[in-house]
């Protein structure tokens, strides 16, 4: 029997964040079995319903959400990820990832993810954010730490703005998603 390949998608608190909803939709259609992960200020861009309906599995909210049995589901995620997606990723979220800060469940799950499972980001954030000094320097430590990334593209920012900083094409992000999870088999 072929194991199916299991991708945790972290969704963060950027207006692209309603993208990952086709995200999800387009992995789970792929045959992966897709667990979403909401922080709390990506709640406020998009609701866990369209995740749980596309993906046919509860969305984790909040550190504390529980689940049947034993193993917080953070912790059970982690374990059996054989993909962390962040899509979109913030600029704060990849500064906690980078440094290791674990205070909520996506970054709780990425500080105890099973060592065999991949990291890809696709960031998403205004282009000065993007370019900063600590903003690069955060995405060069998670890169020597075997991270990939995906984007950011260029294009017209949410913010006004015309520039890098817009969420790589959701295809795209899909298909480097499938692409890691196939190599990594």
């Amino acid at each position: 029997m072929v194991k199916k390949t299991n991708i945790v998608l972290g969704v963060t608190g950027s207006i692209a964040a309603h993208k990952a909803a086709d995200l999800a939709s387009q992995l789970t259609k792929s045959g992966a079995n897709v667990s979403v992960v909401l922080t709390a200020d990506a709640q406020r861009f998009i609701t866990p319903l369209p995740f749980k309906t596309l993906t046919r599995n509860p969305v984790v909210t909040n550190l504390y959400d529980e689940e049947e049995g034993w193993q917080p589901a953070h912790v059970r995620l982690a374990d059996e990820a054989d993909l962390l997606l962040v899509a979109p990723a913030t600029a704060n979220t990849i500064a906690k990832l980078a440094l290791g800060l674990a205070d909520d469940a996506l970054t709780c799950i990425a500080l105890t993810l099973n060592p065999k499972a991949k990291l890809l980001i696709a960031p998403a954030m205004n282009g000065k954010m993007w370019q900063h000094p600590a903003t690069q320097a955060h995405v060069a430590t998670l890169k020597k730490r075997g991270a990939e990334f995906i984007g950011p593209d260029k294009g017209g920012l949410a913010c006004g703005y015309e520039g890098i900083g817009r969420l790589w094409p959701v295809e795209a992000i899909v298909e480097q998603a499938l692409k890691l999870v196939v190599r990594k088999k």
